[in-house]
């Protein structure tokens, strides 16, 4: 979209200059607004034509029975969906009777704005009636950073060419019509009608609904109150039905008056409290957003995004499509998880029913990187939520007859939703995803209290799982059977590198937690036998290497499988998933998504930069990113190994996933994991930005050793020494770019980067003197005393091929 003819490149906000229905649902996932608790896509006013309506509320689902051919033990009974709550973005105009409806009369003009920094989406409208009366229509909408309950909207309306009646109708509406589904599985299951209406209000200028959810039993409220502002002789009336309340405002306006109404939208549900409760709930929200008022709410909104846009702003100089979308995408992550308080940061945040709503392994490995660095708070939040279904995943585990707990592959409210095992029940490295999320976060904040409270139980039991899941063979390596790593198109593997690499991360670091805080070992049944068992582990884990081919498996005898025909797929035929059955995909040498790419990302310190480079060249050959989550992945390892040109352009393709919409399903909503990824590719890409474990933590005899299967590193070979530290940065810039510059919370500290063609300056904003590391130089940082030091070239090696016809940018 953001190549489309309306769409306009603008450094801080997103500008459609002209309507086009063609693109009406992707624009309405581009322009919703959200605080991670509400969500409102960024639908018309008036309500209709729409792609897609949605109002939403984090964890509000409807249940659903699952259906299975045949059933199985373990298998998921039920399934959980997102819901389209009750609408309050609605206002409806009618003028001398005509409504206001953009497929009708004259459109003049039309043109919306979403301005990161203020947090608003403004529309205005010039339009004539099929009568020739020319009305000017201008809203602003938000959805509050500070009052998590609260949208608002201010609504203004005046007539160009004449005296016109209008009649302005402020609505709150249940169970709208919703549109057909779709067979695409990366879609929703459609939901009619899941609101049970229990009450409805309307007087003065308060509207009030109160419904239950048919299957969830959510309970969820919303009011609104208004402020109206006309010529003399506006006038007002308010009424309500079951699913409906509605205000309506008439005035006759002379050219050069104006109608205004300031609508203020309160939302509160709970599975818990009393109708009266929540009633109440909502209605202090609503009192809340009413003392604020409409300037203090938009005050409050730019005051959120100042301090955020102060720690977390990437500066691009060089591509003015790729500055304006990593804010948009940076924008849209600090929605999602501003105001979350304990939810989930599903897949899609608020801003679409993609993937029914559900929260995968995205947000750990790949939003909750970004957020880490830019705005901790989110991540505590989003990780507060994981610690909160551990007793469904301590069960789940009990279930599948494994110690610890094992996590669901897609959920809502912590319970498994994945209907197709393969490809959910066994991807069991989102347990050490989390484990590695909490390990991060930890290590950024200086968080000790969640390290000893909720970041303990977390690693503990996410690292009991390994040990009862894989096994020790006769040479004492230990080994994981039938997992799916991240490529979904191999699964039930042996061995997933990935899967491997990410569980030794975690035992270590359920290993280093524990000894940290011995008092809570009684309390959570950890003996120094079971604290020596994981270190063990870890050092005997398998790591797949082919030595015939001198490159690491995805998973054991990998390698050896059929190679996929790319020579004879279409173009058309993308994404392989919806074209080629499974067991087909599963059987043969091609990669959805990074895979062991990513193992390289994530665990550096496992292999050599030779390593890296030679198994990057192999499985880009094999790669065809069906997935919005790879490109980010293979931009890092491209930068890392000296193909800057490949690495940008895979930035791009991350960075306009969503904008340019090339998944072809932006309209469900946005990739919350791919706008997190162009951040990735940035930083982590380009900056070179890394964590390695150092010596201390990780003692010779962690190392694995013995053959090639078993690990090849041996101790210390790919490790930081003692003097050295555990931060890295590698800074490189393509040659289309002149200027990177970021921010990093990094061990307590704000460290900013600005990176030119030659040279990288390191800043210590705030916190304690640092040392960092500059292509393996250590550098000081200290308060006021900036570093600045000299780029080294890349090193000249031939870029790697990808599969015919998927290269990026192709």
């Amino acid at each position: 979209m953001i190549t489309h003819e309306n769409f306009a490149t603008e450094p801080w906000q997103l500008r459609e200059t002209a309507l086009d229905l063609d693109v009406l649902a992707q624009s309405e996932s581009v322009f919703a607004l959200s605080n991670g608790h509400l969500g409102w896509r960024g639908n018309f006013d008036e309500g209709e034509p729409h792609g897609l309506p949605g109002s939403y509320l984090n964890s509000v689902y409807a249940s659903r029975p699952l259906p299975y051919a045949e059933a199985g033990y373990g298998y998921p009974e039920s399934g959980q969906t997102v819901i389209n709550v009750t609408d309050g973005k609605i206002i409806r105009l009618l003028v001398d009777d005509h409504p206001f409806d953009l497929r009708y009369g004259e459109l003049i003009s039309h043109e919306r704005v979403l301005d990161y920094r203020s947090g608003v989406l403004s529309r205005s409208v010039e339009w004539t009636t099929p009568s020739g009366r020319t009305v000017r229509l201008t809203t602003r909408r938000l959805v509050s950073l500070a009052q998590r309950a609260v949208a608002a909207i201010s609504y203004t309306v005046e007539t160009l060419n004449g005296p016109a009646t209008v009649a302005v109708q402020s609505e709150l509406v249940a169970n709208e019509q919703l549109p057909t589904a779709s067979d695409d599985p990366r879609m929703a299951a459609a939901v009619d009608s899941p609101l049970l209406p229990e009450e409805h209000y309307a007087h003065g200028t308060r509207l009030r609904l109160i419904h239950c959810t048919a299957t969830s039993g959510q309970r969820v409220a919303v009011a609104a109150d208004h402020f109206v502002d006309g010529p003399e002789g506006t006038a007002w009336a308010a009424e309500s039905e079951p699913d409906v309340a509605r205000l309506t405002v008439t005035a006759t306006l002379e050219p050069g008056q104006r109608l205004e109404l300031v609508k203020f939208v309160a939302y509160g549900w709970s599975a818990q409290r009393s109708l009266p409760a929540v009633r109440d709930q909502v209605e202090g929200g609503l009192a809340g957003a009413r003392s604020t008022g409409w300037q203090g709410l938009l005050d409050a909104q730019r005051a959120c995004l100042d301090e955020f846009w102060s720690r977390a702003d990437v500066v691009v100089e060089g591509d003015e499509e790729v500055q304006q979308a990593v804010r948009f995408g940076l924008f849209h992550l600090y929605q999602a998880s501003a105001r979350g308080e304990r939810r989930p940061i599903p897949a899609k945040g608020l801003t679409g029913t993609g993937y029914d709503g559900h929260a995968f392994w995205d947000t750990e490995s790949f939003v909750l990187p970004v957020l880490t660095h830019t705005a901790p708070y989110g991540v505590a939040s989003a990780l507060a939520w994981r610690h909160s279904t551990l007793p469904s995943a301590l069960e789940r585990a009990r279930q599948l007859g494994l110690e610890g707990a094992a996590f669901p592959w897609r959920t809502i409210n912590g319970a498994e939703c994945s209907a197709y095992w393969p490809a959910g029940t066994v991807a069991f490295h989102v347990n050490a995803d989390i484990a590695a999320a909490v390990e991060r976060y930890v290590f950024a904040t200086g968080d000790r209290e969640f390290l000893r409270g909720p970041g303990l139980d977390l690693l503990v039991h996410t690292a009991r799982l390994w040990r009862s899941l894989g096994h020790f063979d006769a040479d004492g390596v230990f080994h994981i059977d039938g997992v799916t790593g991240p490529d979904e198109y191999s699964a039930i593997a042996r061995d997933n590198l990935y899967t491997n690499a990410m569980a030794r991360r975690n035992l270590r670091a359920a290993a280093d937690a524990v000894s940290l805080h011995p008092d809570r070992a009684p309390e959570l049944g950890v003996s120094a036998e079971e604290v020596a068992d994981w270190r063990n582990t870890a050092a005997r884990t398998a790591i797949p290497y082919n030595q015939r081919l001198q490159v690491h498996e995805q998973s054991d005898g990998f390698t050896d499988q059929e190679p996929w025909d790319f020579d004879g797929t279409s173009e058309e035929q993308y994404p392989l998933l919806l074209h080629f059955p499974y067991f087909d995909l599963y059987r043969k040498q091609v990669v959805k998504q990074a895979d062991l790419v990513l193992a390289m990302f994530t665990c550096p310190d496992e292999f050599t930069p030779e390593e890296k480079a030679r198994n990057f060249a192999y499985y880009e050959q094999l790669t065809v990113r069906d997935s919005s989550l790879s490109a980010c992945c293979q931009a890092v390892l491209a930068a890392e190994t000296g193909h800057l040109r490949l690495a940008w352009a895979y930035t791009r393709e991350a960075a306009l996933m969503d904008l340019d919409d090339l998944e072809h399903n932006t309209r469900d909503g946005l990739h919350m994991a791919s706008l997190a990824g162009t951040w990735i590719a940035l930083v982590q890409g380009l900056g070179g930005l890394r964590r390695i474990r150092p010596a201390a933590d990780a003692p010779p005899q962690d190392r694995p050793s013995g053959s090639p299967r078993a690990g090849e590193a041996q101790a210390g070979e790919t490790q930081a020494g003692p003097a050295q530290a555990p931060v890295l940065f590698a800074p490189r810039l393509p040659s289309s770019l002149t200027r990177l510059a970021f921010n990093v919370r990094v061990q307590e500290r704000l460290v900013r980067v600005d990176m030119g063609q030659s040279t990288a300056r390191y800043t210590l904003l705030s916190g304690e003197p640092l040392t960092v590391m500059h292509h393996g130089a250590p550098v000081a940082l200290a308060p006021d005393a900036p570093a600045e030091l000299p780029v080294p070239p890349a090193p000249d090696s031939p870029e790697p091929r990808q599969p015919k016809g998927r290269a990026p940018g192709t």
